[in-house]
């Protein structure tokens, strides 16, 4: 089964987040598709066959199946460019139907997704304390404009905004510890960031729930962001960028158009590199 390999939102031709593609007949059982993300190593690898007039898609973690990636998606789209399959695709989820577009802009290739629907909602009173233990934050640390919250967009993240660049630098956590808080929260991320200016954010994100200590750039986290700012009146512009995987020496940069309808999709595009192509599994 042929393996490519794709940096999804790349800055400038460097950096970008690695994400599998796998383009098939028709699906493997889930256990195979499991053990070949395992292997491949990646945060996620995005299975697709076609599936009427789109595609059937879903996405593994090197430990679990995940419900939606944003960046093994735009990696998708990438793909579609690749062979010529340039336009707008409709994809169907386990749960839900988006799209992605991957075009080719001479040498580079670009990509966009519209993201499932967003909500946001406080977490609960009782357990919101834990995650500034387990970051090893406190609460002067962080940024009263964007309390903590719950984010949806295809995916559920808990969103912590710091009030400093500096703080956001030194999140250290146990993973283990890590992975314990996003399963009893039912998160699959926590997405730290901090706000440069209303529409330029730094991002971190730990995805210990799949097995994965940091992302260097989370599409779905960004869609979930950019609706949470949509619920919360933030000054956003109808447009922010996300800078995330500077602290990982894989500097990211990921863009969501926002819309001012209530729990619209988000529209999260970027540039991909494309890497290596993997022998058959």
């Amino acid at each position: 089964m042929r393996v490519q390999r794709f940096a999804a939102f790349a800055d400038r031709g460097q950096g970008g987040n690695p994400a599998g593609v796998v383009l098939c007949q028709e699906l493997p059982a889930a256990e195979r598709m499991q053990a070949i993300a395992a292997d491949v190593g990646y945060s996620e690898t995005v299975f697709a066959a076609r599936h009427g007039s789109g595609w059937r898609v879903r996405y593994f973690a090197p430990e679990v199946e995940i419900p939606f990636c944003g960046h093994a998606t735009i990696a998708l789209g990438a793909a579609f460019a690749l062979v010529g399959e340039e336009g707008v695709f409709s994809l169907q989820l386990n749960d839900g139907t988006i799209t992605v577009e991957g075009r080719r802009q001479g040498p580079r290739l670009m990509a966009a997704l519209q993201s499932p629907s967003t909500r946001s909602t406080p977490p609960p009173k009782l357990w919101s304390p834990r995650p500034w233990r387990s970051f090893s934050y406190s609460e002067q640390d962080f940024d009263a404009r964007l309390p903590p919250a719950i984010a949806e967009g295809g995916a559920r993240h808990l969103v912590l905004a710091l009030s400093s660049r500096e703080r956001l630098s030194a999140m250290r956590y146990d993973l283990e510890a890590g992975r314990r808080l996003m399963n009893a929260a039912g998160v699959v991320t926590v997405s730290l960031l901090h706000a440069e200016t209303p529409t330029l954010f730094h991002a971190r994100n730990a995805f210990a729930a799949g097995g994965v200590c940091e992302d260097p750039a989370t599409g779905a986290a960004a869609a979930a962001l950019a609706g949470y700012l949509r619920d919360r009146g933030w000054p956003h512009g109808g447009q922010i960028e996300i800078i995330q995987g500077e602290d990982m020496g894989s500097r990211s940069r990921i863009r969501a158009g926002i819309t001012p309808a209530p729990n619209a999709g988000i529209r999260v595009s970027g540039e991909v590199r494309q890497m290596e192509v993997r022998p058959d599994l």
